[in-house]
Parts: C-alpha cells; sequence; structure tokens
C-alpha cells in the first residue's frame, strides 16, 4: 500500500508581488510586442503589495493537499528566513515535510512578481544548488518539476526510482531552465512520463514549430507521454491520451492576477487523475481550480477545496470539455 497519493520534486519560492496601478502614465503594456514598457528612472505607484509561498512542487503539493490527496515534497531550502517561511506554510497546509533538506548557509529561491492588468511579469532568482534525491517511499504518482542547474543527477536517481517500482505514475512539468539548458536530458525521461503537461510556448520549444495544437500534441506523444496536457493561457487547455484531443474554455471568472493559475490547473488535473477520473472531468478540475486562484494575489491563496472546485462545475454546465 503507498504511503502517499502524491510526491511533488522541485524548488521552492518565496514572491512578492507589486501590483501596478494601471492609471500609471510611467507603465504601457505594448501586446504586439508582448512586452511590459517601465520609464526608466521613474517613480512607479504599486498600489497592494502580497508576498506567497511559491514554485511549481509547492504550489502542486499544497494544492492537491487542499483537494484532499496525502502529499509530500522533496525541494532543498536555505537556512534564511525564506525557507523558514516556506517551511512554516507547507507545514500548515499538511504537506509532509519529511523530504524537505535545508542547507546551512544557503539562501533560499525568491521571485518579483509585477502584476500588471491582471498579467504577470515574473524576476525569478536563481541559486547554485547541487541536488540529491532522498530514499522515497511507496507512492501512487510522483510530479517532477522546475528545478535549476545540476536537475540531471536528480532525474537519474528518480529514473531508478522508476524502474525499481513500476506501477508509480509520472507527471512531469519541465521547468524553463531545464528546457532551456537542459532539454536534451529532459526528453530522456519522456518514455517514462505518464503525464506531460506544458504550456503551448514549451510545447513548441519541444517539438519545434509546428502548424497547429493537434501536430503540436502528436509530436509529444511522439517522443513518449502517454497523456500530454497542454495549456494554452486565458484561450483554454488541451488534453489528449493519443485517441483524440479534448479542449475547453477557461470558466468565466474574472481575473484579479494570474500568477500560479497554471500550477492550480496541475493539482487540480493531477489530483482529478489520482482519484481514477477521466480527461474530460480532470479538464474540469484544474479550470475550477485555476478560476479560485486567479482572484487572489499568490500561487496558493485561492486553491480550492474539492467542494468548491465541484461547486464551480456545477454554476457553470455549458463550459464542458469538448473533442475536436
Amino acid at each position: 500500500m503507498s504511503k502517499f497519493d502524491l510526491i511533488t520534486i522541485g524548488d521552492s519560492t518565496v514572491d512578492t508581488f507589486l501590483v501596478i496601478d494601471e492609471g500609471s502614465l510611467s507603465c504601457s503594456l505594448d501586446t504586439l510586442a508582448i512586452k511590459l514598457c517601465i520609464n526608466y528612472a521613474d517613480k512607479i505607484c504599486v498600489t497592494h503589495t502580497a508576498q506567497s509561498v511559491g514554485g511549481n512542487a509547492a504550489n502542486v503539493a499544497v494544492g492537491a493537499r487542499r483537494i484532499g490527496l496525502s502529499t509530500a515534497i522533496v525541494t532543498e531550502l536555505g537556512d534564511d528566513i525564506n525557507g523558514q517561511t516556506i517551511f512554516g506554510e507547507l507545514e500548515r497546509a499538511k504537506v509532509d515535510t519529511k523530504y524537505v533538506k535545508i542547507l546551512p548557509n544557503h539562501v533560499t529561491r525568491y521571485s518579483i512578481v509585477l502584476n500588471y492588468k491582471s498579467e504577470r511579469t515574473i524576476f525569478s532568482s536563481h541559486v547554485k544548488r547541487t541536488y540529491s534525491l532522498p530514499i522515497l517511499p511507496k507512492t501512487k504518482w510522483i510530479y517532477y518539476t522546475s528545478m535549476g542547474k545540476s536537475f540531471d543527477k536528480t532525474q537519474t536517481k528518480l529514473l531508478e526510482y522508476l524502474k525499481k517500482n513500476p506501477d508509480v505514475k509520472l507527471a512531469h512539468n519541465p521547468g524553463s531552465h531545464q528546457i532551456k539548458e537542459g532539454l536534451n536530458h529532459i526528453k530522456k525521461i519522456l518514455p517514462h512520463v505518464n503525464l506531460l503537461i506544458v504550456n503551448k510556448e514549451e510545447g513548441i520549444k519541444f517539438v519545434g514549430e509546428k502548424k497547429s495544437i493537434s501536430e503540436i500534441i502528436s509530436a509529444l506523444h511522439s517522443i513518449g507521454p502517454q497523456a500530454v496536457v497542454l495549456t494554452d493561457g486565458t484561450r483554454g487547455s488541451y488534453a489528449s491520451s493519443g485517441t483524440g484531443i479534448y479542449f475547453m474554455k477557461p470558466y468565466s471568472i474574472k481575473a484579479k492576477a494570474k500568477t500560479g493559475a497554471g500550477d492550480a490547473y496541475t493539482s487540480g488535473f493531477l489530483s482529478a487523475m489520482v482519484k481514477g477520473k477521466d480527461m474530460p472531468t480532470s479538464m474540469q478540475w484544474g479550470s475550477a481550480n485555476a478560476s479560485g486562484v486567479i482572484q487572489k494575489f499568490g500561487a496558493q491563496k485561492g486553491l480550492l477545496s474539492l467542494s468548491k472546485i465541484k461547486k464551480i462545475i456545477e454554476d457553470h454546465p455549458k463550459n464542458k470539455p469538448k473533442v475536436i
């Protein structure tokens, strides 16, 4: 019998949010070039600030725990105030912290998030880590996600664990550094991935420019993953098990901020899969959870319980996944 439903592996951060005054003449959006433009050497008005624990691994562990799964996290923290904050928040969320490693005389990763007109721009710190994978217990699923340099050693150990425990399923959402600097190494684990979760831009980086969503998803399947989820921001999400593609629009809920929406979708989708739900239901759980997070500042404050997820689904009966 498995000790956990889900173990997440990846970096954790403390996120500081700065909400820029939308009426500021010193700040503007260039939507065609996808740029946030701020006047150089100017004073920018901030209307709101907030702090929250973040990082894909922490967000998904907390999100799945809130839905009702037993979760643990493998992450490395410095022995600074940020590390203490993350550890405390994980314990308060009832995520098992046995596999959290505290590194003496090291700093913890952090991010500065600029929010402007509900969109976010992230300044993310990267700190040196050697990484090591502890001896893991039995679990139903592992969620392997964003890590910095030297992630390849952890990935090699993870592959060894999966070969010894073939009944354990693997979900993977690679981070920006892993895709940019270690794409060839990441591709080595894809044949062992039960569920790959990427956004459209990340999917293109894996397989090259394609003409359509279906071509991107088909190409991703061809390099290993059994199931693929492709998120496309406010346009919606796609999911495929290789025999067909589902598309779902986001729920029509106004966003205050979008940080953590992808992780919330992942924790909802993955929790449904762990509980044996089908792909359309998993998409609904993911979309509902994301709609909770975008109403709050911070990646974890809006994460929903299962009852609240079901309430959102019930309130939007016409918004269902469709085969494309």
